[in-house]
């Protein structure tokens, strides 16, 4: 294999709404998730003895959690590939932020060992295998934007404006499942269609939970809301708008209260994951 490291890009969900539950609890969900041209890099090495194993150990994440090792592991299990791996991660994407970090490193892992162990697994079975690592790994794994449905596995590929994001981190960790379990959260959304989004409809129904839970997100929103539209990706913590030139979004951030981190980020509608394994093939 190449030395090159492997992306496993950020997303924003430029929209959540919450239309309904199922019977095992699940909330039914509308999303559009758009990924950003700020990656983690991945350096994978294939074993020969089996063995999984990362070389540098994720800060607060027991081994049992990682979804990279999982990703392998389940992808070793599936295959019954005699091959392992060394994963060394590098961490640019902020942890617990609502950016897809975690999901994103599993689904590159995924796609990474699928050609580096010579699988040859069609992309809807590697999809499939993604989704019982969570709702938002399949996504990853296509590699384009899209419109998302059911828990947000049922995809269809769209093509959005690619802006420049401001995104900034207030600096505090919101557990997806307390944000759902909510008792005040919003869960019978109307349903909308993708005609609707693009017309600029669309909210995030777990802003109003998050912002009265945790009043560095809400402070933060506020903030921003004064420059321009601000939102809340997938359960938070980080928030986002969205600026049609660079030099407008760093305006705002270099104003930015230090109490915060931001960065600035393009919007794209392919992943960096499918040109890096277009170099493989």
């Amino acid at each position: 294999m190449g030395d090159a490291p492997w992306p496993a890009p950020a997303k924003l969900n430029r929209f959540l709404h919450i239309v309904g539950r199922r019977i095992d609890g699940y909330h039914l969900l509308q999303t559009v998730f758009q990924f950003l041209d700020v990656s983690d890099q991945l350096h994978i090495r294939v074993r020969h003895d089996g063995r999984i194993r990362r070389l540098r150990p994720l800060p607060q994440v027991a081994p049992q959690h990682d979804l990279s090792l999982r990703a392998a592991r389940l992808l070793q299990e599936h295959t019954g590939s005699a091959f392992g791996v060394d994963i060394d991660l590098v961490k640019h994407v902020p942890q617990g932020g609502g950016l897809g970090g975690g999901s994103s490193d599993a689904a590159t892992v995924l796609v990474a060992l699928n050609r580096l162990w010579q699988l040859q697994l069609p992309q809807t079975e590697l999809a499939s295998l993604a989704l019982s690592l969570g709702a938002d790994v399949p996504v990853f794994v296509h590699g384009q934007a899209a419109w998302a449905e059911g828990v947000g596995e049922k995809l269809t590929a769209v093509t959005l404006d690619q802006p420049w994001f401001l995104v900034l981190n207030p600096g505090v960790t919101v557990p997806t499942a307390e944000v759902f379990a909510d008792p005040q959260l919003t869960r019978n959304s109307r349903p909308i269609t993708i005609s609707d989004f693009l017309s600029n409809a669309g909210g995030n129904d777990c802003e109003a939970v998050v912002r009265r839970r945790y009043p560095a997100v809400n402070e933060a929103m506020a903030w921003l809301q004064r420059h321009a539209q601000a939102r809340l990706t997938g359960t938070g913590a980080c928030i986002f708008a969205a600026f049609p030139e660079r030099r407008a979004a760093e305006q705002v951030l270099a104003g930015l209260p230090p109490r915060w981190s931001g960065f600035i980020a393009a919007g794209l509608n392919r992943s960096p994951l499918l040109a890096r394994l277009e170099q493989e093939g």
